[in-house]
């Protein structure tokens, strides 16, 4: 007979699979690494579609994570926007993926309606390479061949600004690639399809 104090086996394992997955996604985002490869993320927009990171090669690509309740996004998101807009031709796409919960939907829509950038739900997206998103706004860069240039866990003030954008994203837009940037393109190309 088990007393009230002691927890039932279920109860325990419950916890140790719950802390297992803690670790794997805590792992995954601490694997992060610039320079290297970035994690594959697909955004499910407000209206249906998925846009992969896969099928953005040769694209500079921001991930931004928000949320209509996050006062720091109020101020990053129209500026964003209004960046995603201007260098939209230069080959810059952004993806904007919101943690608001489903029943706030209306008021995601509403945000995305003023944005240059699809938006979609975290909930209904998949970003697991970045780990569990607990700090708002964050932003991840990748650039054309698809490796992460800036990892916003690693910043201390991870929101954008315009010195920001015009230092790290600006140079990849309009920085011709290397010719072995260009080959490893290429090659992936030709590998893919």
């Amino acid at each position: 007979m088990r007393s009230e104090g002691n927890p039932t086996r279920r109860a325990v394992l419950k916890g140790c699979a719950a802390a297992v997955i803690a670790a794997t996604v805590t792992a995954r985002a601490n694997d992060l690494r610039v320079g290297a490869m970035a994690p594959p993320a697909t955004l499910v927009t407000l209206e249906g579609q998925k846009i992969s990171t896969a099928d953005l090669l040769g694209h500079v690509v921001i991930l931004t994570f928000w949320a209509t309740w996050c006062t720091p996004c109020r101020d990053e998101l129209p500026l964003l926007s209004s960046y995603a807009d201007r260098h939209a031709e230069a080959g810059l796409k952004v993806l904007g993926f919101s943690l608001d919960p489903p029943e706030k939907l209306a008021d995601v829509q509403r945000v995305g309606q003023t944005l240059h950038f699809p938006v979609g739900l975290l909930a209904s997206s998949s970003t697991p390479g970045y780990g569990r998103i607990w700090r708002l706004p964050v932003n991840f860069t990748i650039d054309r061949a698809g490796r992460l240039v800036e990892d916003g866990w690693k910043e201390k003030t991870p929101g954008w600004t315009a010195e920001r954008l015009e230092q790290i994203v600006t140079p990849l837009l309009y920085h011709p690639p290397s010719v072995s940037e260009e080959s490893s393109f290429a090659l992936r190309l030709y590998r893919s399809g």
